[in-house]
């Protein structure tokens, strides 16, 4: 496997941002608290290098993987529109379902509070609109299954 240009600089760029801070310390130029401190920032930006380190490779295996898995991928044309048609007929029944809904359960509510025995009757139109959902669902997981 051949290494790009930035997996090649990032070790050395790294290095270069830890120890460059450093070189005031090592010569003595700077105070003892003042050396505490870039010590301490110094073992921060270490494990914060270590960690971007891990980071960029866990990405890199990640990206690895989700390329042979997009290679390993097959399937049709035909297969890809069923999966559309299948997750078209189940949106716009549950729009609708939610539009025959929409109507029908005030509607429902009014009809039951001017009278108590129209509860039954009301209730049907509102499941009548809720099984659109239903159907659709059941038409996408047919059509999932027989593109299968």
């Amino acid at each position: 496997m051949l290494l790009s240009p930035i997996e090649m600089l990032l070790p050395l760029v790294m290095l270069v941002l830890i120890f460059v801070p450093l070189i005031k310390v090592i010569q003595g130029k700077t105070s003892v608290k003042s050396a505490k401190i870039r010590l301490t920032s110094h073992i921060c930006m270490f494990f914060g290098v270590c960690l971007g380190v891990v980071l960029f490779s866990a990405y890199k295996v990640q990206a690895a993987e989700a390329a042979a898995a997009a290679d390993a991928m097959q399937g049709s044309i035909a297969q890809g529109l069923g999966f559309l048609a299948a997750a078209l007929a189940t949106g716009l029944s549950a729009l609708g379902a939610g539009i025959a809904v929409a109507f029908a359960a005030p509607a429902a509510i009014g009809a039951f509070s001017e009278n108590k025995e129209n509860f039954g009757k009301a209730m049907i139109f509102v499941a009548m609109g809720e099984g659109v959902a239903i159907y659709g669902l059941l038409i996408s997981i047919i059509m999932i299954f027989m593109k299968l």
